[in-house]
């Protein structure tokens, strides 16, 4: 028999188990992606200073948490200061892995060369560049490529919607950009205007090295435009209008499948993370690029960015193993 003390412990043990299964039966909450632990190991310690591109931070983000979770004495600390300003911390040997969405610059690479720096290029997902507008805009149906290239181009004539396309309100247009240290503006002015870093530079235009900054400042004005990475329209797309674009083929939104079979062109793109070979001796960096590679599958569509096939993260992991 139970005293009154051992009946009162044992009622609460049955609840705890009661409560146990309810919660086993639902699930104990949100689902939550099914993590790949290779490169886990407690004996793991050190740190990975990664910077770059604030695009490309998301994923890599994301896959830092839950390296970190299994790896506690491994620190990762992780700047967004843009894809240029990654690449000069790299090749000057401040950081281990530099966040990239677009591939190194052959100037880039000819430093790399003189100074003797050896790296390797891992491509983790693709990801598509989303032109968006306030959402109390309600003429705009669709952008052309031409279009877009008039209000973007250095010497821009636009002033106005009406300039852009006859029939649109005489309103001056607010247009906002990427800071030129980032991937994405590189990316969008060479495909748009035809050479990267060449474009508009007027009191009309406002850069920001902060992609957030960009997203308020098209949710904040009825007559703005602006472009980033698809993962951030789609962390705020209440707050956004997404602008399908005429590539002169087809008029097309981007989303998982349209960036995927690159229908969305030519605003759809590869991004990559760089990581030095010497870095890669350490034993915490090579275990982290392993656990990278075997989980960015299942955490990009997760932070808005379309995985790459299975086979191809395979053929970067046989790159690093090389």
């Amino acid at each position: 028999m139970f005293s009154k003390r051992g009946r009162k412990t044992a009622g609460i043990l049955v609840l705890i188990m009661m409560l146990s299964t309810v919660l086993a039966a639902c699930g104990g909450g949100d689902k939550k992606t099914e993590v790949d632990n290779a490169g886990a190991g407690d004996s793991l310690t050190g740190t990975i200073e990664i910077d770059g591109s604030s695009t490309v931070h998301p994923l890599t983000e994301a896959i830092a948490e839950e390296f970190g979770a299994v790896n506690k004495d491994v620190r990762i600390p992780i700047g967004t200061g843009g894809t240029g300003a990654g690449f000069k911390r790299f090749l000057n040997g401040e950081i281990a892995i530099t966040n990239a969405s677009r591939p190194i610059k052959d100037k880039e690479a000819a430093e790399a060369k003189e100074k003797g720096f050896e790296y390797l290029e891992v491509m983790v997902a693709y990801d598509g560049l989303a032109v968006v507008v306030n959402p109390e805009n309600d003429f705009i149906d669709k952008l052309t490529i031409d279009e877009l290239k008039k209000i973007y181009e250095p010497e821009s004539k636009v002033k106005t919607w009406a300039d852009v396309r006859e029939g649109w309100p005489a309103e001056e247009i607010k247009i906002y950009s990427p800071g030129t240290d980032h991937g994405t503006f590189d990316y969008f002015t060479e495909v748009i205007n035809g050479e990267a870093q060449v474009s508009r530079n007027d009191s009309q235009i406002t850069f920001s090295a902060d992609t957030n900054a960009i997203v308020q400042g098209v949710a904040g004005d009825k007559q703005s435009i602006g472009y980033f990475g698809f993962s951030f329209y789609e962390e705020n797309k209440d707050k956004l209008k997404l602008v399908p674009i005429d590539n002169g083929t087809a008029t097309v939104s981007p989303n998982t499948d349209t960036i995927k079979d690159n229908s969305y062109a030519p605003l759809s793109r590869p991004l990559f993370i760089y990581v030095s070979k010497k870095e890669m001796d350490r034993p915490e960096v090579k275990a982290f690029l392993d656990f990278y590679l075997s989980n960015a599958g299942s955490l990009a569509g997760e932070v808005g960015f379309v995985p790459l096939q299975d086979d191809q993260y395979q053929q970067e992991k046989d790159k690093l193993a090389q």
